[in-house]
């Protein structure tokens, strides 16, 4: 059977920095409440003019560029968002034609911010059962249209970004080991859009995440066949530090291998994970032959996780 793997990455992010001091002149909260509470320093919107596509076809051209991959070899484009500049047409087919990718299916997938976890997962899928060979995996949002900016439970968290990876086929020793996809809507009045913004119940999303993470980043482990020893690297959905801290904490890793780059961005969402991957390979920290472990939860309630071997 072929391995699919990952080939080549991109990510691009909003154009504006907005600092917790920024928050802090126009909201009752401080820097110092932020800090301590989420890891957020400061996180990137998007300018009125940019919209999810505009990110998602930069982060793509970086991602084609590193897997050394044409658009014209693309047979599949998987869009994650939650956030599309409309209802339709999908950003998947909007970016299908931006990129002249002219020979490629397009569709867009809703998982939060797990969607960059389904996607690939379900490049996966095609890949290994031999139906396509080079399929690009987007997971993009511009949450700051859906953020109410004079609320200060949610306004401090989100950022916007876009991160895409190209996956095809890779040797029988590298690429996804195994994989774990969960639901469970009895919790999807915690996180949902209420009117024309996002509403989040705080306290019952963190007690699930810290919960379900680990769990999830453990259980994926086991179906690869191994042990928590052989994890060299865990890239976590950047919401919140705490709740990364004990995803991390549950493997016995220590903080410098895991990837944290919510202090910058805050949390985007579905790109939150390949916008942290992007960032540890330009920082050397992931390498060829490395096990990652991926994770992520969201809205709905989902959760997704997957083992992989970093390389070609």
């Amino acid at each position: 059977m072929t391995k699919a793997g990952i080939l080549g990455m991109g990510r691009s992010l909003g154009d504006q920095v907005v600092t917790n001091l920024d928050f802090e002149q126009r909201l009752d909260t401080t820097d110092e409440w932020i800090r301590t509470r989420t890891g957020i320093e400061e996180r990137r919107i998007a300018s009125e003019q940019i919209d999810s596509s505009h990110m998602a076809f930069e982060a793509a051209k970086e991602a084609l560029q590193q897997a050394d991959t044409s658009p014209e070899e693309l047979d599949l484009i998987i869009v994650a968002t939650v956030t599309p500049d409309m209802a339709f047409p999908s950003v998947s087919a909007i970016i299908q034609e931006q990129l002249g990718a002219s020979n490629a299916a397009a569709m867009d997938i809703s998982a939060a911010c797990a969607g960059f976890i389904y996607g690939i997962v379900t490049a996966q899928q095609f890949i290994e059962n031999g139906a396509y060979k080079k399929i690009l995996v987007v997971g993009v949002e511009k949450l700051s249209k859906i953020t109410d900016m004079n609320d200060r439970n949610t306004a401090v968290l989100f950022g916007d970004g876009a991160g895409a990876a190209v996956l095809g086929p890779v040797s029988d020793d590298k690429g996804i080991l195994a994989f774990e996809l969960g639901a469970d809507g009895t919790g999807g009045m915690h996180i949902h859009l209420q009117d024309e913004f996002l509403y989040m119940n705080g306290r019952e999303v963190f007690k699930f995440a810290v919960r379900q993470m680990g769990e999830s980043a453990l259980g994926v482990i086991e179906k690869a066949g191994l042990t928590k020893e052989d994890v060299d690297f865990l890239v976590p959905h950047q919401a919140n530090i705490r709740i990364m801290e004990a995803s991390r904490e549950r493997l016995d890793l220590p903080p410098e291998k895991m990837a944290t780059t919510v202090k910058k961005y805050g949390n985007t969402s579905a790109s939150s994970i390949p916008v942290a991957m992007v960032e540890e390979l330009n920082n050397g920290k992931i390498k060829d032959g490395d096990v990652l472990v991926l994770v992520g939860f969201g809205a709905g309630l989902v959760w997704g996780a997957v083992a992989l071997r970093w390389g070609r």
